[in-house]
């Protein structure tokens, strides 16, 4: 992949650098905003991984002045500010993750891989015009927060509902674990529980119920939805 790297901290810069290089990656770096800015617009990336407490302008600006460009590049943004506010500006503002630093190198390529994922997934599910969704004899109405398998109404909670429609949104990909703490629970970290395995348990059971198996535990990755 080719990567752009905008970052000033010369010390993590080198470690990045080398690090993404021995994973076979290509490597530009930016030291500062308006050169990241100008090689965002000018050249063709895979991914642009952006510091935000840049010498001569924001990284929150430069994200949006790249969006405003109509750059789609997925934007990764390494920063030490980790507050709740930042992360939602900068998410807001149009990155696709946002990992506070200090972080482990294997992060850093788990969101880029998780992020490249999440692009490149299939629009298999029938999306209706009322925003509901139907994946083979599944059918999920967000407006009610009702979920028919087969025309047979199933109580879910409103976790399991999160979930499930995180999985028919993208049927056939596999989605970690991880992915599923941070879209339904909100949390960046890996707690160390068991609860999406409980809760997978628990609609698993309340689906396969009322017909074959259709949510598949992929070992050591994740979950999927198969129609």
């Amino acid at each position: 992949m080719k990567i752009l790297l905008i970052e000033d901290e010369v010390e993590l810069a080198a470690t990045l650098h080398r690090g993404l290089t021995q994973e076979g990656c290509k490597v530009t770096l930016a030291t500062d905003g308006a050169t990241g800015l100008e090689l965002a617009k000018g050249m063709a990336f895979d991914f642009i991984l952006l510091d935000v407490n840049l010498p001569d302008m924001s990284g929150f600006d430069v994200c949006a002045e790249i969006r405003a460009s109509s750059v789609s590049t997925p934007v990764i943004m390494v920063t030490a500010r980790e507050e709740v506010a930042d992360r939602i500006r900068g998410l807001k503002g149009g990155a696709d993750d946002y990992l506070p630093k200090p972080f482990a190198f294997e992060e850093l390529l788990a969101r880029m891989d998780a992020v490249k994922r999440r692009m490149s997934r299939p629009q298999a599910s029938a999306v209706q015009a009322d925003g509901s969704l139907t994946v083979g004899d599944l059918h999920f109405d967000p407006r009610t927060m009702t979920l028919m398998r087969s025309g047979v109404p199933v109580q879910l909670t409103v976790k399991e509902m999160g979930v499930l429609r995180l999985l028919m949104e993208s049927p056939g990909t596999v989605i970690s674990r991880t992915e599923i703490l941070r879209a339904v629970w909100g949390i960046e970290d890996d707690p160390l529980t068991n609860i999406v395995e409980v809760y997978l348990s628990r609609l698993r059971r309340k689906l396969h119920a009322l017909g074959p198996p259709v949510v598949e535990n992929v070992r050591g990755f994740g979950y999927r939805l198969s129609a």
